[in-house]
């Protein structure tokens, strides 16, 4: 392995041990990782918007025109609506002047909200009554044979029955739960206390989802690190040219967390003898 493939290993290593030492408490190191996140994070949507949205969506479409014509002479000068509205954003951060960026805003929610709501009727509401009606979607044309003879009992299939009952017992107990006009009590408090457990058991799977999620990344860190650890400790014995660097840039490292971990302790000493001498 080169040398520069080593040091930024052990930069992302470094990243990682700093992002977990907020398990002890809130850090410098902490601090340096999470800036250092969200300002690389901001960067690359950055550049992402300008070569996915306003280079193919506006710059493209009015390349033909002249800039010294503003754009005006372009067989699309259209699209100048957008880019003046995109513009009248950033009058936010004028005091003055930051009632004119209402306007763009309330066209941007007004389109989004326009295109969010068809797709969330077609992809979670539609999909959800559908999935809640298929129960009653039962075949009666052949009953007789179905429950008693050559068809055997088919009534449900056994397969998928059984996850649209309960899918259907679910999405009606939970309706239940949210009716408020009536008092949760007998039957209806019954159906209630139904949907209550049907929502847990959905948050507490969205729950696990995401934890399974994190898990996953915790894993591939800590192979990383491992990784990282095999390379260090092999460079010992490793006659090449970058020798040096490598234990240095190992020992550094090393030095910078134990120092961190010694000065801690120090601190932590001093404020107990400082709570006892205070009478």
């Amino acid at each position: 392995m080169d040398f520069a493939t080593f040091l930024w290993t052990t930069f992302g290593v470094f990243v990682t041990l700093s992002i977990f030492s907020f398990l002890y408490k809130d850090n410098p190191f902490y601090k340096f990782a999470e800036h250092l996140v969200v300002g690389v994070s901001a960067g690359y949507f950055v550049i992402i918007l300008w070569h996915n949205g306003l280079k193919p969506n506006l710059f493209a479409r009015l390349a033909d025109g002249d800039w010294f014509f503003l754009w005006l002479n372009s067989t699309q000068p259209w699209y100048l609506i957008p880019a003046i509205l995109g513009a009248l954003m950033w009058t936010r951060f004028s005091k003055d002047y930051s009632w004119v960026s209402r306007y763009p805003m309330a066209m941007y929610i007004g389109i989004a909200t326009g295109i969010a709501i068809p797709l969330e009727m077609a992809n979670r509401i539609n999909k959800q009554l559908y999935a809640t009606m298929q129960l009653i979607q039962v075949d009666t044309t052949d009953l007789y044979g179905y429950i008693f003879g050559y068809g055997g009992f088919n009534l449900i299939d056994i397969s998928t029955g059984i996850s649209k009952a309960i899918i259907f017992v679910g999405v009606m107990t939970g309706l239940v739960y949210f009716f408020f006009s009536k008092a949760h009590t007998g039957w209806f408090g019954r159906m209630a206390k139904v949907g209550i457990w049907t929502l847990m058991i959905g948050f507490g799977a969205s729950f696990g989802f995401t934890v399974m999620a994190r898990i996953s990344l915790f894993i591939q860190r800590i192979q990383d690190v491992d990784h990282w650890g095999n390379l260090a400790w092999n460079v010992n014995n490793d006659i090449s040219d970058y020798h040096i660097g490598y234990l240095l840039v190992f020992w550094l490292m090393m030095a910078l967390v134990f120092g961190y971990i010694l000065k801690e302790i120090v601190q932590h000493v001093k404020s107990k003898k400082a709570k006892i001498q205070t009478p």
